[in-house]
């Protein structure tokens, strides 16, 4: 096979849905292979004597069907594809003549110039498979790859759409603040939108990124009466996505945490428009991480509790049980609770959480006024007005607060 070294590879597409790959060796190339083969609906046998847990726990819940033996001359019968990455080169060889002997596809993760056929680095956005190949030269095939899905995915690489795009709404959440920490579909879909209607905790730093024809609504301005807010952001949705627009709804975090997503949902299924809901980073867990707070621990903490603190517990619109909260021996985690906080504190102190029990107070958590105030239970109240703590911030009560990365 030396003679076709210097020859261009030729790509192509394998179709291995219900045909029989073969895969020897159940090592890191097994690992990181059998992914993508399954995905592929590959009908894959595994040769190997032992393997690495995570291939292991792909026989054992039927993924991928294992052999626990070496090599034998005949394995490569009625295979399509073989991917070979043992650690004996002289069975890595006999069965490279094999499949060369049998017309099979071969990939040889010890010589890329003894097999018939190589690998690229693959990888996928919303339909498109991008493979690339450089040769002898694996991380700049890497790198080229992900360039290229990056712009796919955030929409910096033009590639219109040829078909008919289906119009409709679209809830996105945006995650606690940091442009960088919302999803990949969410900025994807933000890059193809017409109309966005944005929360002000939403990553505002994204709408300067989108087009010039690009309509954005801040939802805080959208004109509306008394206790209507919610209702005018509803027909707004329903408006734009009726005259045929793509439309996204940015919001904060995550769209059903204390982000009326389902609200907006049920108003859009009644209008009889298409939604989709992209999931997003919640500040109830990303806001004390990025403060260096965990929210569990072992030892420390074993649940976490996440809730709203914008009606007070003495309010009569209330819904939480504060008493049972206060019995929890793990994290509290209050969104919208600064103008309540010192309520909030009395009331688990006089249910019978410790009046010195740690608490720490992030406010613009992720963004770069970010920025951590700690106090106890007794003391969160007049800790949060002395610092001039604003929203938004999360307030973050328990033992875990005193945790640090040194002992």
């Amino acid at each position: 096979m030396a003679e076709h070294a210097e020859h261009a590879a030729y790509p192509v597409g394998l179709r291995l849905s219900g045909r029989r790959v073969v895969v020897l060796g159940g090592g890191q190339v097994a690992q990181r292979r059998l992914p993508s083969l399954v995905a592929a609906g590959a009908d894959v046998l595994l040769i190997s004597p032992s393997a690495k847990p995570s291939v292991e726990a792909m026989a054992d819940t039927g993924e991928i069907r294992w052999e626990r033996r070496r090599y034998e001359s005949g394995d490569l019968a009625d295979a399509w594809y073989a991917l070979i990455s043992t650690d004996d080169p002289e069975a890595n060889e006999a069965a490279s003549q094999e499949a060369e002997d049998r017309r099979v596809w071969c990939v040889r993760s010890d010589d890329a110039e003894a097999a018939t056929a190589w690998t690229p680095a693959t990888g996928r956005s919303e339909g498109v498979t991008v493979a690339v190949l450089t040769g002898r030269d694996p991380r700049r095939s890497a790198a080229v790859r992900d360039a290229i899905v990056e712009g796919l995915r955030d929409g910096t690489l033009a590639a219109p759409h040829h078909r008919a795009r289906a119009t409709g709404v679209a809830l996105v959440g945006g995650g606690p603040g940091d442009p960088d920490l919302i999803t990949v579909r969410g900025r994807r879909l933000l890059a193809e939108a017409d109309v966005v209607i944005a929360d002000r905790l939403g990553p505002r730093d994204l709408l300067a990124e989108l087009p010039p024809h690009v309509e954005v609504i801040d939802a805080a301005k959208i004109p509306y009466g008394r206790f209507m807010a919610q209702e005018a952001i509803n027909n707004a949705l329903i408006e734009h996505a009726r005259a045929g627009k793509a439309v996204v709804r940015l919001k904060g975090g995550d769209p059903y945490v204390f982000g009326r997503g389902m609200e907006e949902l049920q108003a859009l299924a009644e209008a009889g428009i298409p939604c989709t809901v992209v999931p997003g980073i919640s500040s109830s867990i990303s806001v004390p991480s990025a403060a260096g707070i965990p929210v569990t621990h072992r030892g420390v903490a074993q649940e976490f509790t996440v809730v709203s603190g914008h009606v007070a517990p003495d309010d009569e619109r209330s819904t939480v049980d504060w008493s049972a909260l206060a019995r929890l021996r793990g994290t509290l985690v209050v969104l919208m609770g600064v103008e309540n906080s010192g309520n909030i504190a009395a009331t688990l102190i006089a249910h019978g959480r410790g009046a010195e029990t740690p608490v720490a107070v992030v406010q613009e958590g992720t963004t770069a006024a970010q920025r951590r105030v700690d106090a106890t239970l007794a003391t969160l109240g007049e800790t949060v007005r002395a610092e001039g703590i604003r929203p938004p911030a999360v307030i973050v009560i328990g033992d875990v607060v005193a945790v640090h990365p040194t002992p």
